[in-house]
């Protein structure tokens, strides 16, 4: 298998780990990217829950039970979140089709306490990925990271984190369906 670093990944896209990466932060990994340009990359681990409800985090926040995930082992005192919707809150970034990075925090809170958006078309996360400039391309390389650019948004807003991977990789088909039931640890095969 071999990925091709000549086309690098964009927004939206995902990175898949390869079924053995051993690193703790990545292991069985989805990667949602949000940024990937010259000065380096972003991007939001999308299948690590943390064991933090949003309403842990802040005051105001009791009305909604939404889990928050670990996005990445950097500054994980910062909050991020991502969402689906047709509306887009000022200051969001788009990803692709209906899909959203940051904006208006205080918007979107109240948009959820009036049910104008539902708490299943967000994600919260406490930490990102980043890459300085050059690194994802190196590790692309080294195939480290699966590029997949037609993911099922859907797949991301639902809550089986612990079988996103697997999921995504039975949905790429040919080789990657087969990567999908590869042990973690080769030497079990």
């Amino acid at each position: 298998m071999k990925n091709n670093a000549a086309n690098p990944p964009k927004s939206g896209d995902l990175l898949i780990s390869e079924p053995f990466l051993q690193d703790e932060n990545f292991v069985r990994s989805v990667i949602l990217v949000c940024e990937n340009n010259e000065n380096g990359s972003f991007g939001l681990v999308l299948n690590k829950q943390s064991i933090l409800k949003l309403s842990d985090l802040l005051d105001g926040a009791d009305f909604l039970d939404a889990v928050v995930y670990v996005g990445g082992p950097v500054e994980q005192n910062t909050l991020h979140f991502i969402y689906h919707d047709s509306n887009p809150l000022p200051g969001s970034i788009s990803l692709a089709e209906e899909l959203w990075w940051g904006g208006d925090f205080e918007v979107l809170l109240e948009r959820l306490k009036q049910g104008e958006m539902l708490s299943d078309q967000v994600k919260f996360f406490i930490g990102y990925s980043g890459w300085a400039a050059g690194q994802l391309d190196n590790e692309l390389e080294e195939d480290t990271w699966i590029v997949c650019t037609s993911a099922d948004y859907a797949e991301i807003f639902d809550d089986s984190a612990e079988e996103m991977w697997r999921v995504i990789l039975k949905n790429m088909g040919g080789e990657y369906q087969q990567m999908a039931n590869y042990p973690i640890d080769p030497r079990l095969n």
